[in-house]
């Protein structure tokens, strides 16, 4: 039982001590905080470069020359090397430039992370998200002209929400990998949910316990968002019938 007994004291040390516990229950609150804004910015930036990629593959090509044609060259261009730089470098790279360089005068980390993780999540969405227009049958754009919609009015009405529905559980999916990411936001001393273990850590000497109880939290959340994402494809498929 002397194991037992050791397990006891190391749990009472590492969390109820001090109530230590609180530094992995505020890093959770900050945790999803980061991981919810950094969605909703992902997926606007997304959407927007997702649907210029989308026109200039689709419509580029018979474009009459003009001025619309060539401002969405470059807003494709702008939009290739945003994809390239984003998906070529690791997120916590652009974590710290985005806390050291660009953002250098703000003393707000939460919004630094909310941002680098968000402009990160976008260029993943953007290519879901156009992979989901490009799906979408000719006809449906055809269909917008008949009922007198312009090419905008068509893409707003038509193209996105059936390109959000097919595309829609890989969204989700994005989300959960995005809330594991979140997880090096310790390295601009932002207290989340691991940098709260890896101060109990630092307090107690005890490695185990702590880092033990942040796994097990993230693997819960992973759990549970995947239930909901494995629901929500059922009920997907249950509406195509």
């Amino acid at each position: 039982m002397e194991w037992f007994q050791k397990l006891q004291h190391d749990f009472y040390r590492n969390f109820i001590e001090d109530d230590r516990w609180k530094y992995l229950a505020d890093g959770l609150v900050v945790t999803l905080q980061l991981t919810f804004c950094a969605v909703i910015i992902g997926i606007l930036i997304g959407v927007l470069v997702a649907m210029i990629r989308s026109t200039y593959d689709k419509n580029f090509a018979e474009m009459r020359p003009g001025f619309g044609r060539v401002v969405l060259k470059i807003l494709n261009a702008i939009s290739k090397v945003y994809l390239t730089i984003i998906r070529g470098t690791p997120v916590v790279v652009q974590l710290l430039i985005m806390y050291y360089v660009i953002m250098a005068s703000s003393n707000n980390k939460l919004l630094v992370g909310m941002i680098a993780f968000g402009v990160n999540s976008g260029a993943y969405v953007a290519e879901i998200v156009r992979s989901g227009i490009m799906s979408i049958d000719n006809g449906q754009f055809e269909a917008g002209r008949s009922l007198g919609f312009n090419y905008v009015q068509t893409m707003r009405y038509i193209i996105i929400p059936q390109a959000f529905k097919n595309v829609l559980p890989t969204l989700a999916n994005e989300f959960i990998v995005l809330l594991k990411e979140t997880s090096v936001a310790g390295y601009i001393a932002m207290q989340d949910l691991t940098k709260g273990g890896d101060i109990i850590r630092g307090v107690t000497f005890s490695a185990f316990m702590p880092l033990f109880a942040v796994a097990l939290i993230y693997l819960i959340m992973v759990l549970f968002f995947t239930f909901l994402v494995n629901k929500l494809e059922r009920r997907l498929r249950n509406s195509e019938r």
